[in-house]
C-alpha cells in the first residue's frame, strides 16, 4: 500500500472511497454531436434555435427539462415521441464521439488503487449503456445512476445521493467529477466534494459553483494527487 494512502485511511472522515463521474463533458467527449443532434431535431420539427438556447443542453439537464425550455409545456406521450426523434438523430452522428483525453488511463489508476465507481448523468439509461460498452468504460463503475432513476435532474442533489447509496459509502467520503454548473451544484448538494472539467473560458463558472480544483482534462492526473488534496481539504477548519 502506497505511503500516501496510508496516512489519508489513518484520518476519520477524510479517506476517499469512491468517485462519481458525470458522463457527457466528462467521460466523453460529446457536447458537439449533441448540439448538432438537437439541431438537428429542432430543425425536423421546424423549430429554429439560438447557440445560446443550445447551451442550455450542455447543463446536465434530463431530457424532459431540455425539450420543455426549448418547446413549452409538452404532453408526456409528446416528450417520448420526441425524445426518440432526437436520439435517433444522435445515433447517426454518434460515432464521432471518444473518451476524454486521459480518462482511461486515470479510471484504471482508480481501480488499481481500490476506489469504488459510479456514473451520475441525466441522460437515459439505454444511451449511457450503449456508450460506455462503445467506448469499453462499463468495466470501471460499479453502479450506474441515470435520469431514468430520479424524478428531479441536476442540479438537485438526487441523482448523487442515489449514486452514494449505491456506492454504500457516505457523500463525505466521495469525489464527484463535473463539467457543468447544475452537476457541481447537485454534487456539492448531496455534500460531496467536486472537481470540474471544462476549458478556461468556462473554468470559472465551475469554481463559482463549488468546483475544485478545475482541470482540462485527465491527462497527467492521479489519484494520488486527489487524495493528497482531499486530505488537505479536510483539516481545514
Amino acid at each position: 500500500m502506497r505511503k500516501s494512502r496510508q496516512v489519508i485511511d489513518s484520518m476519520s472522515n477524510c479517506t476517499v472511497r469512491g468517485m462519481v463521474f458525470d458522463m457527457d463533458g466528462v467521460l466523453i467527449d460529446s457536447h458537439s454531436v449533441h448540439r448538432r443532434a438537437w439541431r438537428n431535431f429542432l430543425n425536423s420539427i421546424g423549430r429554429r434555435t439560438t447557440e445560446k438556447e443550445l447551451d442550455f443542453i450542455l447543463d446536465g439537464r434530463k431530457r424532459e427539462e431540455i425539450l420543455r425550455y426549448l418547446l413549452g409545456d409538452l404532453p408526456p406521450d409528446q416528450i417520448e415521441e420526441y425524445g426518440i426523434l432526437k436520439d435517433k438523430m444522435l445515433q447517426e452522428i454518434g460515432d464521432e464521439v471518444q473518451s476524454i483525453p486521459g480518462v482511461i488511463e486515470f479510471l484504471e489508476d482508480l481501480s488499481e488503487a481500490g476506489i469504488r465507481m459510479a456514473v451520475a448523468t441525466s441522460a437515459s439509461r439505454r444511451r449511457v449503456e450503449s456508450t460506455l460498452m462503445a467506448l469499453d468504460l462499463g468495466r470501471f463503475f460499479q453502479t450506474i445512476v441515470t435520469g431514468d432513476d430520479v424524478d428531479a435532474g441536476k442540479p438537485d442533489p438526487a441523482i448523487y445521493r442515489l449514486a452514494s447509496a449505491r456506492l454504500h459509502e457516505a457523500p463525505g467520503n466521495l469525489l464527484a467529477v463535473e463539467d457543468a454548473v447544475s452537476g457541481v451544484k447537485s454534487a456539492t448538494a448531496a455534500g460531496i466534494k467536486c472537481i470540474g472539467v471544462a476549458n478556461a473560458l468556462r473554468s470559472e463558472l465551475l469554481r463559482a459553483a463549488g468546483a475544485d480544483p478545475v482541470i482540462p482534462d485527465f491527462r497527467g492526473l492521479s489519484f494520488e494527487q486527489l487524495e493528497t488534496k482531499f486530505a488537505r481539504d479536510c483539516q481545514k477548519p
